[in-house]
């Protein structure tokens, strides 16, 4: 189960919180607001009282025992290039940084995130299916039902055709072109194994997702 910490519970924030969380992650949402973070608790595994931008009280939140940390607070410049340092400087492998602006992104990437998110593009919910998975690297909404996902295939998958894996009954998911040196094709040849240097293109359900965590 992985790990993420979610600093700042504004409506990006409390929307990506709760939607790792329903992805099946261990959230700790943070947040300087008690009403928020009282409203919150029962959605999320820990939800914290913290000031997000005091360092001391970052380093006691234990942000090192994190697979992900996800600063949500774009809208504060100075709070969050703190969280981002100490995140770093505590070893998390990923943090994710809210930005207002590509101004502000090109601070928070100079600093150390690893992945700057504008919230205008991205919602909570695409950005929880991402970063629950280990395979997932982009999610497109098609409708409420059908999204296509851009994914690496599983470990267990590597060494094996289409026609072995079954993955249409096994997943419920439909592989509508694969990408190998960088070049997208629509022809699938279901005879041949899958390497770990190839992307998917799949379309499927968004109630079947979870079977691909």
């Amino acid at each position: 189960m992985k790990q993420v910490a979610v600093l700042g519970l504004g409506r990006f924030g409390r929307k990506l919180a709760v939607s790792l969380y329903e992805n099946g992650a261990d959230v700790m949402a943070v947040d300087k607001n008690e009403d928020i973070v009282e409203n919150i608790s029962g959605s999320v595994t820990y939800a914290i009282r913290a000031d997000i931008s005091n360092a001391e009280a970052l380093k006691g939140l234990g942000l090192e025992n994190m697979d992900t940390v996800v600063v949500g607070i774009g809208s504060e410049l100075t709070s969050s290039i703190m969280a981002v340092m100490v995140s770093k400087e505590l070893g998390v492998p990923y943090v994710v940084a809210k930005a207002s602006d590509e101004r502000m992104g090109a601070i928070l990437k100079k600093i150390g995130a690893d992945k700057i998110i504008y919230p205008e593009e991205e919602t909570g919910e695409r950005t929880a299916r991402i970063l629950t998975s280990d395979s997932f690297m982009e999610f497109f909404d098609i409708d409420s039902n059908l999204c296509i996902l851009e994914m690496k295939p599983k470990k267990e998958w590597l060494g094996k055709n289409l026609i072995e894996l079954n993955l249409r009954e096994k997943y419920k998911i439909n592989v509508v072109a694969i990408k190998d040196d960088n070049k997208m094709s629509s022809f699938v040849d279901p005879k041949k194994p899958l390497e770990d240097d190839i992307t998917l293109l799949v379309l499927t359900e968004k109630k079947d997702l979870k079977k691909l965590n």
